[in-house]
């Protein structure tokens, strides 16, 4: 029904960036909040940045100042720019959108399928 797209992770040294994308297509009728969370081996998911429509945002404490998250609602695509990465930032890092979608207007979480991103010391 809903797909969403990631693209953007890799491999960067410390104090590098990278630039996450995220795509979102399907039966959308509308979507209220896209996000970037991310999952480290041994550890839970976790929000990293999330915006709303309106575009206000969320940041994770460990990420304020260093990544920002901005989104293109015309396109239902959200951005992460990620500077000053660190190794601590390593992870799987997924798209996450609440959309309501065609027909119902129900309002679905989905998820992508994750990008990897890995920071060397």
């Amino acid at each position: 029904q809903v797909q969403l797209v990631e693209s953007g992770g890799g491999l960067v040294q410390a104090g590098g960036s990278l630039r996450l994308s995220c795509a979102a297509s399907g039966r959308i009728f509308s979507i209220s909040s896209m996000g970037w969370y991310r999952q480290a081996p041994g550890k839970q998911r976790e929000l990293v940045a999330a915006i709303t429509s309106g575009g206000s945002t969320n940041y994770a404490d460990s990420v304020k100042g260093r990544f920002t998250v901005s989104r293109d609602n015309a396109k239902n695509t959200v951005l992460l720019q990620m500077n000053s990465l660190q190794p601590e930032d390593t992870a799987v890092y997924y798209c996450n959108a609440e959309v309501q979608v065609t027909m119902t207007l129900r309002y679905y979480d989905y998820w992508g399928q994750g990008t990897q991103v890995t920071v060397s010391s």
